[in-house]
């Protein structure tokens, strides 16, 4: 395991501080505002701690403040049923006092019943395509130490990232290969956490295709606004999955997209949905 893998997973093992209350921590990454994908993945930890014997099956959050990197984060669990087969939570995180995102999310017994899904796009495997520094190389300066230092999730891109401009807009679609850096522990919630994480990292970027901007242009104002997930089969997130993304629709200064998530094999694992802020500061950026 890495070392940008371990500080992953000492992030997500929050502190318990008293029945249903836990704390998490930031890592020094000198980011202006907490990461949502974060954010999501600790919350759903609280929740998860305090359900036996089922697997969480869906989430539905909502970012409400920027993050503060700078102090902890207080996350409350509300037991709102436990029942037989579902259970329901609802998570607030706080920072200086206020809510900072909000999270629900349901647990299930495992159950048989029926069984179809979508198929996966066909693209390359992750393997015969390039690093995450060997694609972004012709950016490193740009990116600053962002290109440089130690990551935990391994990305391998199979449509170019949105850094990578043309003079004419590109199809609202993008499709990434993503793993653990290395071998996480055996834990199911663990693994879900580290999926929730992923999946705020690059599903935005599927909006801002035909509009020719990118995360860091002057002007462009980017941030998740809310995020769901479905949780449909048992998975590990340190074997290869492929988040195939797409963005629906866009409007004024919200941008829809979703995301489907597919083990190597082709088994759709998750499936997803994000709305998120692109606010135009600036027209000339544009």
């Amino acid at each position: 395991m890495t070392e940008s893998l371990e500080n992953l997973i000492s992030i997500l093992d929050l502190e318990q501080i008293e029945v249903n209350i836990f704390r998490g921590y930031t890592p020094d990454e000198k980011r202006i505002r907490v990461f949502g994908g974060q954010v999501a993945a600790q919350a759903l930890i609280a929740a998860g701690r305090t359900v036996d014997g089922l697997s969480v099956h869906s989430l539905h959050a909502y970012f409400l403040r920027p993050g503060d990197t700078k102090i902890p984060i207080v996350y409350v669990v509300d037991r709102i049923r436990d029942g037989k087969s579902f259970a329901t939570r609802r998570v607030v995180a706080y920072q200086h006092g206020e809510a900072i995102f909000n999270l629900s999310a349901s647990f299930h017994k495992e159950e048989v019943g029926i069984d179809h899904q979508i198929k996966m796009p066909d693209v390359p495997p992750p393997t015969s395509l390039p690093t995450f520094k060997e694609k972004m190389a012709p950016f490193a300066r740009r990116m600053g130490d962002w290109y440089s230092r130690p990551r935990p999730l391994d990305q391998r891109y199979v449509t170019e990232p949105n850094m990578f401009k043309t003079d004419l807009p590109r199809e609202p679609l993008q499709r990434v290969w993503v793993r653990a850096d290395g071998t996480l522990p055996d834990d199911p919630l663990l693994h879900a956490c580290v999926i929730a994480y992923a999946s705020d990292m690059t599903l935005l970027d599927s909006v801002m295709l035909p509009h020719q901007i990118s995360w860091d242009q002057p002007g462009i104002m980017v941030a998740s606004l809310d995020h769901a997930m479905w949780f449909h089969r048992p998975f590990r997130a340190d074997e290869w999955f492929l988040y195939d993304q797409q963005s629906t629709n866009a409007f004024g200064a919200r941008g829809l997209a979703r995301g489907e998530i597919y083990s190597e094999d082709g088994t759709l694992l998750v499936s997803v949905v994000q709305e998120g802020l692109i606010r135009i500061t600036d027209r000339n950026a544009m």
